[in-house]
């Protein structure tokens, strides 16, 4: 099936993501990463659980002011209290979370496939007659039995439900497996159908993919990939993918992606590493000689996107990998004339340096090493 033209990313950052183990974020912490995501062009948000209550209830009540810049959607357990709250709060758009999976109807609500399915139906028709957006889950759509999600896929559309969230809730889907379960469901009921990808075994993005290549309009992200266990598919490498390599734009503003990683990892206190892609600092980082040469030549050698285009900082590294080119150039951008008989000592100390300390050698360091070389050259001090 060809990839749908009109996809609506969906962020859940502020959901999913802060159910992250060991976060929690505050009032106004929400709010700005609320205002971030708004600001980079997201229009659909899943903005937290208001049956949650205390400081969380507060935030939610203060998101509601930017109703009018995105489609807010509050979630909400299988049960109609908590959907009454979320209506009577204000939301115009709520999900609808209940498991379709044996193990979870077993183990997590004690129930069978009889009790979700008229769960299902009711939940979702008091929703609609209260004229809400309703969005509701296959939880463990990964170990769903099939011809039961078709069912579940029918009962909800008749129910009236906008949305069927295919919930992979702990990643143990492949692309192929994932892409079937949807197909599964486009097949089976006229609803749209919306990715909900774990990433237990790294598979998230490409499974979110795989489910948009097979018929789904909506997908789930989270900034950073931050979410219970091993997270969600990355905001950034989605759009960006979705972007550069599937040909469709999003209108998210991609400046702002940088801006908007660092924003999350200030307030989470999470460090983002170095190699993320789209927004980690090593993405536009080049050491290596071959690289760093290529580079300075044409930056599209080694770069599939342009840094200015995610609002990131190119950089060329002086470390045990670099050579000649980088060296001089970084001399060079610090004023040094350079003499080129000098270079080859030069890069062999700096690659001394460099294992020596385990790291990249900073532009004083290589000003030094440089001066020393040249002074042994020449059999002068070398100047302060």
């Amino acid at each position: 099936m060809q990839m749908r033209t009109d996809l609506i990313l969906e962020d859940t950052t502020l959901r999913d993501g802060e159910q992250a183990p060991g976060v929690a974020l505050s009032k106004v912490q929400k709010l700005e990463i609320l205002q971030a995501l708004l600001g980079a062009g997201v229009k659909w948000i899943e903005v937290g659980i208001p049956k949650m209550g205390g400081e969380e209830l507060d935030y939610l009540h203060a998101s509601l002011d930017y109703a009018d810049q995105a489609v807010l959607v509050a979630w909400n357990r299988g049960v109609k209290d908590d959907i009454c709250f979320s209506l009577d709060m204000g939301f115009k758009a709520v999900h609808i979370g209940l498991p379709t999976s044996d193990v979870h109807l077993k183990s997590s609500v004690a129930k069978d496939r009889s009790w979700v399915s008229q769960q299902a139906s009711d939940m979702v028709k008091y929703a609609k007659d209260r004229g809400a957006f309703v969005s509701i889950s296959a939880e463990d759509v990964g170990r769903t039995d099939a011809s039961f999600l078709q069912d579940y896929a029918g009962i909800v559309a008749e129910a009236g439900a906008d949305r069927l969230r295919l919930s992979d809730t702990i990643g143990i889907l492949g692309p192929e497996g994932y892409a079937e379960r949807v197909s599964c469901a486009v097949r089976a009921a006229d609803i749209a159908v919306h990715c909900h990808c774990h990433n237990d075994f790294g598979l998230a993005v490409a499974n979110t993919i795989a489910g948009l290549k097979a018929g789904a309009k909506f997908f789930h992200v989270c900034v950073n990939s931050m979410s219970e266990r091993a997270g969600m598919p990355d905001l950034a490498q989605m759009v960006m993918a979705l972007k550069c390599i599937y040909d469709r734009d999003l209108g998210i503003d991609t400046t702002k992606l940088t801006d908007l990683a660092n924003l999350v990892s200030n307030h989470t206190g999470v460090a983002n590493e170095p190699w993320r892609p789209v927004v980690g600092k090593n993405v536009f980082a080049h050491e290596s000689g071959i690289h760093s040469n290529g580079m300075l030549k044409d930056p599209r050698s080694f770069e599939p996107i342009s840094p200015d285009e995610v609002g990131g900082t190119r950089r060329i590294v002086i470390g045990k990998h670099a050579g000649r080119a980088a060296i001089e150039y970084t001399l060079k951008n610090a004023n040094i004339a350079v003499a080129p008989d000098l270079l080859v000592d030069c890069l062999d100390k700096v690659r001394q340096q460099s294992i020596l300390q385990g790291s990249e050698i900073t532009s004083a360091q290589l000003i030094d090493i440089y001066r020393a070389v040249e002074s042994d050259a020449t059999g002068n001090a070398a100047p302060n």
